[in-house]
């Protein structure tokens, strides 16, 4: 590997072997073991024409000896290292030289708006990914409307069955707390002021205009919005997706276009569902509660209700089904072939799913306060 000839008062190095990564151990302790017993200032030499392989850790290994030797104050010089290697030893020579790599220290304000520009920047990226995603999906129902014998309607019967059927009974329940909960802390507060009464508008116009779609569109988000990009990107890893491109046909009217229609089909009906469970849930509290009879609750509720706000309620429900598919299956499709891509994607499409809902939901009560409803 390495040895060592004196003769003359000087001192020769003789390489052998291979000078590669994979004999790390033995080269290292070939050069740990070196003993040089001429004085400093004493040329050396070290014969490299008997190596049998060379690579760049080999000649990382070199260069550090050379330096090595030269802090003690004695000059080593290779000779005989072939032709091929030997313009990897001077490349290698030649980055060592290199002065390191500044350390770029950022003000506070510089790494404030670094910040910002990154997050502008994704903010700009998940847009143009949404726009996609809804011009392909337009596309898709185009080409469905033109050939309606395209259309998978065992597919989206499945999807409308597991979004919409099987939701139903965490969504009664769920819903049905959220009412009971509403009126038990109405009546603890407006009874103070003897508003017993009130608790009832508080309930029916909330439920019908607001809490009801809104709490309905957030656990639809976090229970079928998850699986629908958990589903496309599991697909994706193991390039399914790309399988039926190659086989002509579509993905978007395949596998996205089923599953928001079912969206569509099913977030309305359990919003339904979910603000009957809720008044159901607000008059048992105030018969339990408040003691006001269930005769009393819902003539109450009809004069403090009317059919614009259950149709307040009901406009938003297909819009935030449309945001919610949208935002699942885009997500999906950005997995990469890793099951933290995966994870990644999933806990995103649940975010931004039910911020956009919240922010759908803030600009349909500006507009429908603009518009008197």
């Amino acid at each position: 590997m390495l040895r060592t000839i004196v003769k003359d008062g000087r001192v020769s190095l003789v390489a052998a072997g291979a000078w590669t990564a994979a004999r790390a151990a033995e080269l290292d302790l070939a050069i740990n073991v070196l003993e040089f017993p001429s004085p400093a200032g004493t040329p050396t030499e070290i014969d490299m024409r008997g190596i049998e392989a060379f690579d760049t850790f080999g000649a990382r290994l070199l260069q550090r000896l050379v330096q090595s030797l030269s802090a003690r104050g004695q000059t080593l010089s290779v000779t005989g290292l072939p032709a091929p290697y030997a313009g990897l030893f001077e490349a290698v020579g030649r980055a060592s030289e290199m002065p390191a790599a500044a350390i770029l220290v950022l003000t506070w304000p510089q790494r404030l708006t670094r910040t910002l520009r990154v997050q502008f920047s994704s903010v700009g990226c998940d847009l143009a990914n949404l726009l996609n995603m809804l011009g392909a999906l337009g596309v898709a129902v185009a080409r469905v409307a033109k050939r309606p014998m395209n259309f998978r309607l065992t597919s989206t019967v499945h999807q409308l069955d597991r979004v919409g059927w099987q939701a139903v009974p965490i969504i009664l329940l769920i819903t049905f707390l959220i009412g009971a909960i509403i009126a038990q802390q109405g009546f603890f507060h407006f009874r103070k002021f003897g508003a017993d009464d009130y608790v009832v508008d508080m309930v029916g116009i909330l439920v019908l205009r607001e809490i009801g779609v809104l709490i309905v569109a957030i656990m639809v988000a976090g229970r079928s919005g998850s699986s629908y990009t958990a589903e496309l990107g599991s697909m994706k890893m193991r390039e399914e997706i790309d399988a039926l491109a190659t086989m002509g046909l579509d993905p978007t009217e395949v596998l996205i276009l089923p599953r928001i229609l079912a969206l569509l089909v099913a977030l309305p009906i359990l919003v339904f569902l979910g603000s009957m469970s809720a008044l159901y849930g607000g008059g048992l509290v105030a018969w339990a509660y408040g003691g006001m009879s269930p005769d009393i609750f819902i003539a109450r509720l009809k004069d403090a209700i009317s059919i614009t706000h259950f149709q307040v309620g009901m406009v938003k429900a297909p819009f935030m089904a449309l945001v919610i598919g949208i935002v699942a299956c885009s997500e999906g499709l950005l997995v990469r072939g890793s099951a933290e891509s995966l994870g990644l994607r999933t806990t995103a499409s649940v975010v931004k799913a039910i911020f956009l809902v919240i922010v759908l939901d803030g600009m349909f009560a500006i507009f429908f306060a603009s518009i008197g409803m």
